[in-house]
């Protein structure tokens, strides 16, 4: 490492800080050649750390100090140390302002954190440690100040000065330069401080709050970008009328900045009054992005604007709490977009991901709870489990208070809080007080890892007129948790039969026809009463807990859940969990050297699913969709990544060939001519189209390429030409994706998103030359592996969507995958550790597999210079559990 050892840090250390910062006056004098940052801190000890005096401890990396006061009083080099990341004075008076000059080269900043060029413009990310990058400072999240910023600069290269807070002086100097002065009026963490300096234009809205404040509005953009800007500017509007009508919260200064980067390692980011954006987050355009892409900027713009008062006037306490603001913020973004579309497809996608991807997580080596108990690079902690089951408990205390409770606890949760840094334990207090309900056992959930099972049977007695659920819970051993106690799950469920819900009667009260059971105990027992029929339970209606759900349904079951069930979770569920039992009846098939033929279960549901006209398009396309090969890999383990690829083209070419008049028919029928709107109709529409083509064109009809061909041509939106482009790729009409791609990026070479999109889709191409093709295009003049987005595009999306070229039988992707993870090291040890998931997964595999990705995970550990990021995921991916 670069580190002399590894450190790690842990929760149960945590003490407050010894010192407080109560206003913090930075001036930076930028230049092209060196930038000077000048820091004055007015500081005091800390009443809450105890009576002894401590040294002062200032968090700092990377920097060159040029001078260093206290109360205008010069230290000598005998008066501090300088030891890793930090600066140590031995002795400083109770109160005091230090003055500290430090020099900083932003322009060699290929990390992206603390302040850095993209571009031609400067730009901050100073979450989670970004801050001590920049200057001297206590660079944790519960030293909480009010800042003043002077920003100096070239006029003419950067003419716009923006920082947190309101524009209070602006002036020209001398030499062409000026300066701008912003200043915070509501204190904040370090990692919340934001800079942008560059030239740039800006769309301007406004919008007036619940009590009459006029709010200026404005994103910012380089001028080629500026007509992209329109949808987000709507998705800001709609996201401060929802977050005042749905949690009462109304935004609180003159002005809110939005400021578009190409170079950024995360999404987006939630900085006070100046959120700064990843490109792909914020500009939209039909003919430029896809409708995915607008409902992600849609999200990130509503995400990054509840964190207002979720994460920055309410903020946490330390790193470990991170769920605290993130978790809480997901939930509140979810609930927004489902509110402005579907809320099942919204539902069901939030499924889709937690279940592929964060399921993976908890049954891997870098798995942890909610809330971690260590960690040695926080970095590696901005992970799904924080994000999306950090959301899922969330919503988990919303199902067990109701909605009125929780909104009567989260009001009161920013009552007690505003202006403070705190845990998730003062959120769940918050719950408990409002919903007038005991949380205990539910804490469990922030501090146990992994992904609890439950296994649920059911008996119906026709003599009794009952129905029995007996449910059992448990959950599997995680790095460093052997031993799990009961979680409290909340299991959403109601009884189907032949014409609807039943009325359900437990323990002689009627609950309706639908009731959410309390599972708190490793084994338990629910008698419904008055059950004239044998029932098709539905259960974890809504997706009501973060579980894997073990129900022995038979076939035919599962069909009338699909086909009767009022649950739109529950009825993608059970396509998916027949998709499963029928693909691995076409596994054994295909590993005894039989034909793997798909039985007529799912091949008549898909085709009565074809044929309904009258359901939400957006969910038949979901509900078309086979399970991914990845998330195939994590349910039959070992996993032989090959055999699953082959199979499961078999069987989706089975069911295009069989349905192949009807998936044409409903291909034509939503063929439309009307002008491209983001409306939840056309999305829908659009959706369910080209999940039909993608059917289609895997046959190799001529009539299905002729389709694809012909929409590529005509489209007059990206959703449908990229949709025509990705058909044409996983079909075998090689010349015809060949040229479609050719042209594809002719059109498109000058939008660096849409280009994105094009390396992307031939990294996960599933031919047997998409392994060269990635190569060629590492020298392409598009690809500049600074920019994470190309990155992530290029690397992560052959390594995380191509399996079948990925898991070459020569790991030749492994060493592909670890050779890219040790060059990026160097330069973003960020995103070269957010790169190696794929290798993580090694025990997933099968022998050879598993063998050959150790092998590359040892190569990389054998290196000498590993940043901590990197090597943490390393070392806990090759540590026995």
């Amino acid at each position: 490492m670069r580190d002399a050892q590894a450190r790690v840090t842990r929760l149960e250390d945590y003490r407050p800080p010894a010192y407080l910062i109560e206003k913090t006056r930075l001036h930076f004098h930028l230049d092209d050649e060196v930038t000077r940052v000048e820091s004055r801190l007015t500081m005091r000890r800390n009443p809450a750390a105890g009576s002894e005096p401590e040294p002062l401890q200032l968090h700092g990396a990377e920097l060159e100090l040029i001078a260093l006061e206290i109360n205008g009083e010069p230290l000598s080099k005998k008066q501090y140390t300088i030891s890793g990341e930090e600066l140590i004075i031995d002795t400083v008076p109770e109160s005091f302002e230090l003055h500290c000059v430090t020099q900083i080269r932003p322009q060699d900043n290929h990390a992206l954190e603390g302040l850095y060029r993209s571009s031609s413009m400067y730009c901050t990310q100073c979450e989670a440690e970004g801050f001590r990058k920049i200057t001297y400072f206590l660079d944790r999240p519960d030293v909480m100040s009010l800042f003043e910023v002077t920003v100096d600069a070239d006029k003419a290269k950067y003419p716009v000065l923006l920082s947190n807070g309101n524009l209070i002086q602006s002036e020209d100097l001398a030499r062409g330069r000026h300066r701008a002065v912003w200043e915070d009026p509501f204190p904040k963490p370090a990692y919340l401080f934001a800079l942008v300096a560059g030239d740039l234009v800006s769309l301007d809205d406004s919008f007036t709050t619940c009590s009459g404040n006029e709010v200026e509005l404005k994103i910012w953009v380089e001028e080629k970008d500026l007509n992209k800007c329109d949808h987000a500017m709507d998705s800001l509007k709609r996201s401060m009328r929802w977050d005042e009508e749905v949690y009462g919260r109304e935004y609180d200064l003159n002005i809110f900045n939005i400021v578009a980067v190409d170079d950024f390692n995360m999404g987006a980011m939630e900085n006070k009054s100046l959120n700064i954006f990843n490109t792909s987050c914020v500009l939209a355009r039909p003919e430029t992005q896809t409708d995915a892409a607008f409902q992600r900027v849609e999200a990130v713009v509503a995400h990054e604007y509840f964190h207002n008062w979720s994460g920055n006037r309410v903020t946490c306490r330390d790193w470990f709490q991170l769920s605290l603001k993130e978790g809480f913020t997901v939930f509140r973004d979810s609930e927004f977009s489902a509110d402005m579309g579907s809320p099942t497809v919204k539902r069901v996608e939030d499924v889709s991901l937690l279940r592929s991807v964060q399921f993976a997580e908890d049954a891997g080596p870098m798995a942890h709870p909610v809330r971690p108990d260590s960690y040695m690079e926080i970095s590696n902690f901005y992970t799904i489990t924080i994000y999306e089951k950090g959301a899922e408990v969330v919503r988990m205390i919303r199902n067990l208070l109701g909605p009125e409770k929780f909104r009567a606890g989260s009001d009161l949760y920013f009552e007690r809080h505003d202006g403070q840094a705190v845990t998730c334990d003062d959120f769940v207090n918050a719950m408990e007080t409002a919903g007038g309900i005991d949380l205990t056992q539910f804490r469990r959930w922030y501090s146990q890892s992994g992904t609890p099972q439950l296994t649920v049977s059911g008996e119906w007695d026709a003599t009794a007129q009952t129905f029995t659920l007996d449910v059992s819970q448990s959950c599997p051993p995680t790095p460093g948790q052997k031993e799990k106690l009961p979680f409290h799950i909340p299991l959403a469920m109601a009884l189907l039969g032949a014409n609807g819900a039943i009325p359900l009667i437990l323990n002689g009260e009627a609950l309706g026809d639908e009731t959410v059971l309390d599972v708190t105990e490793e084994t338990q027992q629910f008698v419904f009463e008055n059950v004239t029929e044998a029932p098709v339970p539905s259960l974890l209606r809504g997706f009501s807990a973060p579980v894997k759900l073990i129900y022995d349904y038979s076939a035919a079951q599962l069909r009338h859940l699909i086909t009767a069930d009022s649950d739109g979770f529950c009825r993608w569920d059970a396509v998916q969990q027949l998709a499963i039992r029928e693909l691995a009846k076409m596994m054994t098939a295909d590993a005894a050297g039989e034909a793997p033929v798909l039985g007529s279960e799912l091949m008549d549901a898909f085709g009565e699913l074809i044929a309904d006209t009258q359901s939400d398009p957006a969910m038949i396309g979901l509900m078309l969709r086979l399970p991914s090969e990845s998330y195939l890999a994590e349910q039959w383990q070992p996993a032989e990544p090959l055999r699953i690829h082959r199979v499961r083209e078999a069987a989706r070419l089975q069911i295009a060939e069989r349905h192949f008049s009807a998936l044409l028919d409903c291909y034509q029928r939503l063929q439309s001519d009307a002008p491209w709107a983001a409306t939840s109709e056309q999305i829908a529409a659009r959706s369910l189209k080209n999940t039909a083509l993608h059917y289609l064109t895997c046959t190799g009809d001529a009539v299905a390429r002729d389709l694809a061909v012909a929409q590529y041509a005509a489209a007059g939106n990206m959703t449908d030409r990229l949709s025509a482009l990705n058909a044409l790729i996983h079909s075998e009409f090689e010349q015809e994706a060949a040229d479609a791609a050719a042209d594809f990026y002719q059109r498109f070479e000058n939008e660096s998103l849409v280009v994105n999109q094009w390396l992307q889709a031939q990294a996960a191409m599933p031919s047997a030359a998409a392994f060269d093709r990635v190569q060629e295009l590492q020298q392409h003049p598009a690809y500049d592996e600074r920019n994470p987005n190309k990155v992530r595009a290029l690397i992560g999306g052959f390594c995380n969507l191509n399996p079948v070229n990925f898991h070459r039988e020569d790991g030749a992707g492994y060493r592909f995958l670890a050779g890219q993870v040790i060059r990026l090291d160097d330069s973003n040890p960020q995103l070269a550790a957010r790169l190696l998931t794929p290798l993580t997964r090694w025990r997933n595999f099968a022998a050879p597999v598993s063998e050959k990705m150790q092998a590359e995970l040892r190569n990389i550990a054998a290196r000498p210079e590993l940043s901590s990021d990197v090597y943490e995921v390393v070392n806990k991916s090759l540590a026995a559990l």
